[in-house]
Formats: structure tokens, sequence, C-alpha cells
């Protein structure tokens, strides 16, 4: 919590909801149901900002639990081949400040967030994390060999959102071309960009 939320609870009047909150909900580790939660997840969404605080906001997605718990005070993703920009693996590296949101919007319409410090981490480096080469060898195929680097992040709070406003949608089977560089696949110029350049 920072002292912009205290002081902004007092402002206005939400300071004992608020405490009931950090009492009841927030923890400081991921407990057995929120590591279950996410090993069921196949989207997240993820917060960084740079050394200045500019933020961006990110969607990352895989198979069903493509972020991996190792541990009730660690995760960890897969970095898959994307559009070359590298934005928030640019961030991590200058301010390891990660914020994580799974969102369920099929079965459980729940969510849950997950905020902390990030590192990025090349395979042979999983190994400062206690993980052997037959479990990294393990990850590469069920990656299908896409991953080609980690993120992994340190649990500095965990808390449930609500699921008041989570819309409930149908899930849709489709084959999904993963690593793919066919521009209608990726969404081409949906939003006219290079025409008004």
């Amino acid at each position: 919590m920072s002292q912009g939320e205290r002081n902004l609870q007092s402002k206005y009047g939400t300071k004992r909801r608020a405490e009931a909150f950090y009492n009841n909900q927030v923890l400081d580790h991921l407990n057995t149901d929120m590591a279950q939660f996410i090993s069921e997840q196949e989207m997240a969404f993820v917060a960084t900002s740079d050394s200045e605080g500019n933020c961006d906001n990110t969607f990352r997605a895989g198979n069903p639990g493509f972020v991996r718990v190792l541990d009730e005070r660690t995760l960890f993703y897969p970095e898959y081949r994307g559009n070359g920009v590298m934005a928030s693996l640019g961030n991590i590296s200058e301010n390891p400040h990660i914020g994580l949101m799974f969102i369920d919007f099929h079965t459980h319409h729940i969510g849950l967030h997950v905020n902390g410090t990030a590192e990025i981490l090349e395979d042979e480096s999983l190994a400062s994390l206690g993980i052997d080469d037959d479990t990294i060898q393990r990850l590469q195929q069920e990656e299908d060999g896409r991953a080609e680097r980690w993120v992994v992040i340190r649990v500095d709070e965990a808390y449930i959102h609500c699921s008041k406003h989570i819309p409930h949608l149908l899930k849709k089977s489709e084959v999904v071309d993963w690593g793919t560089d066919d521009e209608k696949k990726k969404g081409g110029d949906f939003f006219n960009v290079r025409r008004r350049k």
C-alpha cells in the first residue's frame, strides 16, 4: 500500500473499508488457491514503467498455466517472439516493479492482482532459481521452443479483483498461430497508422 492510498483514504473517508480489505484479502505471497488459479489461466495483463515512471500495460497469453508458480513468493512466465520493441522488458531493465492482473472471464469470473519485482532471465540462468537442467528442458518442450527468455517475479502482494464488473465471456475454440509474421493474422494496420503518416 502506498502513502497516496493512505492519504486519499483519509480524504475520502474510506479508511475503515480499506483496512478491512487489507486485513482480509491482501497477502504478501501466493496461497494455494491463488497458485491453482494462476495455473489455469491463459492470459495476463502486465503493467510496467520505466525509470521515470512512464507506464506501459500489455497483454500476455499462452497455454493454460504458461505463468508458472515456483513457490509462494516466486512466479515466472515465458517471453515469446514479438514485435521487437521490448517495451515491457525495457521497462523491467530500468525499473523492476511489475503488476500482473489475471482475469478469468469464462469460469469463475474473478480476478487476481500480483505485484512485485521482476527480473529477466535466460534459460541458463533459471538454475539460479533452483531449476535443474532437466526441468529447463521440459519447460522448453512445454513451450514448443517458443520461450526466448523468462520474466521472474518476486511477489510483494497478491489480492482479489472482485467479480462485480467482470464480463462473462464464452470461450471459442480456435487454432493459435504462435509466432506468426502473417500481417493479417497479427491484425495488420487495423488502426490505419501507416496510411496517415
